[in-house]
């Protein structure tokens, strides 16, 4: 009799701790699917500091990137910024839309979880821009140097 209730004791306490921690996760809001970032399309990207980044794919659709922990050395080398969707966005035809798995990757660094990804104004990509530390090599700022 003992073993059986130290079982459902076991049990219950699992239970209980496994709900806690579902309700003290924040919950994760996706784009839809018609406003995800289209990898193949990326045509320009600048990392903020080590947990922001910007993404531009084609004249209209501007993202922010927010990672979950620093990455102290993305945009650094050649690629300084990879996209790397989950394996069900690679079945979607790789486009990322902010959901579980996704990744960023930087030359000589482990890969970064991404916490979100949103849409964003023209007018908050170029402030975003303007503060950046890199930049993708087809966006590279001008040197100041004579």
């Amino acid at each position: 009799m003992k073993p059986v209730i130290s079982v459902l004791l076991t049990l219950t306490v699992a239970i209980s701790a496994g709900s806690l921690l579902a309700q003290s996760a924040p919950a994760r809001s996706t784009l839809a699917y018609g406003d995800c970032i289209r990898i193949d399309q990326i045509n320009e990207w600048h990392v903020v500091d080590s947990r922001t980044a910007i993404v531009r794919t084609g004249p209209y659709q501007r993202y922010l990137l927010t990672l979950q922990a620093d990455c102290q050395k993305l945009g650094i080398g050649n690629p300084g910024l990879v996209l790397v969707p989950s394996r069900s966005d690679k079945a979607t035809g790789s486009r990322m839309c902010g959901g579980v798995g996704e990744k960023v990757r930087a030359r000589n660094q482990p890969d970064c979880a991404i916490q979100s990804i949103r849409l964003i104004g023209e007018d908050q990509f170029n402030s975003y821009r303007a503060k950046a530390q890199y930049h993708s090599v087809k966006t590279q700022q001008p040197s100041k140097n004579p």
